[in-house]
């Protein structure tokens, strides 16, 4: 990562208001955010903080009501459709707490939905083998654990070569040593592909991998810490 590059993201004034009058609901409140090239960002906070929305918008899976975000110094906020389509197709990849694997089919062939559609992406069984299960691609869902699974959706991300990873409570449903064989799959990914990582979690303790923690509260960005040193997934004191 280096420091004087221009931010692959940047988020200025992002509010974003659900509802109107006595029900309105202040999801975000002018949140300002740059994302760096290649570092891993944590975002931590309580449930209703904003963590979310954040993401899903950085991520294109949602809009603003007001404020503007940029990905490589275009203006995503002012994209159609189909630029948001194309944008969220080509460049970034998405984790989540659940799996979202189709069931009948194998590790190796639910990556492939994604380098089906993919500009540039590497072979399934490579993004496999990044996240340790290069001996599980022939093995279906209902074959595998829950942090297996959660691995192959991390290899189903990033398999199309994502300048942009979003995780969003991936270790969520782990136990914390499956957490952890999954936290060292998206540091690889992040370290090894370069993808500038943002991860969102309510467990302090992942916060010390990251090169920034981000903390949010009632919509806000109330602080912002950089690490001197990450740490390894398994140096994390769970």
């Amino acid at each position: 990562m280096r420091e004087s590059a221009p931010p692959v993201i940047s988020a200025r004034g992002l509010t974003k208001t659900y509802g109107a009058g006595a029900s309105e609901v202040h999801a975000l409140r002018e949140v300002d955010l740059d994302l760096a090239a290649g570092e891993l960002v944590v975002l931590l906070g309580p449930s209703g903080s904003g963590k979310s929305t954040l993401l899903n918008i950085l991520g294109g899976l949602d809009t603003p009501s007001a404020g503007q975000v940029f990905f490589e110094g275009r203006e995503l906020t002012a994209f159609g459709d189909a630029e948001l389509t194309r944008y969220r197709r080509d460049s970034v990849g998405f984790v989540f707490q659940f799996y979202n694997l189709i069931a009948s089919l194998t590790a190796e062939e639910n990556v492939a939905l994604v380098t089906e559609i993919a500009r540039d992406p590497m072979p399934p069984r490579e993004a496999l083998a990044l996240v340790g299960l290069a001996d599980r691609a022939g093995h279906f869902p209902s074959e595998l654990s829950g942090g297996e699974q959660q691995r192959v959706a991390i290899a189903r991300a990033i398999a199309k070569r994502p300048e942009v990873l979003l995780c969003d409570e991936p270790t969520g449903a782990l136990d914390s040593q499956t957490g952890v064989l999954v936290l060292d799959a998206i540091q690889r990914v992040n370290q090894e592909l370069g993808a500038t990582t943002a991860l969102i979690t309510h467990n302090q303790i992942i916060a010390d991998m990251a090169n920034r923690v981000i903390a949010m509260a009632d919509g806000r960005i109330v602080e912002v810490r950089t690490n001197t040193r990450r740490l390894d997934p398994a140096e994390l004191a769970w």
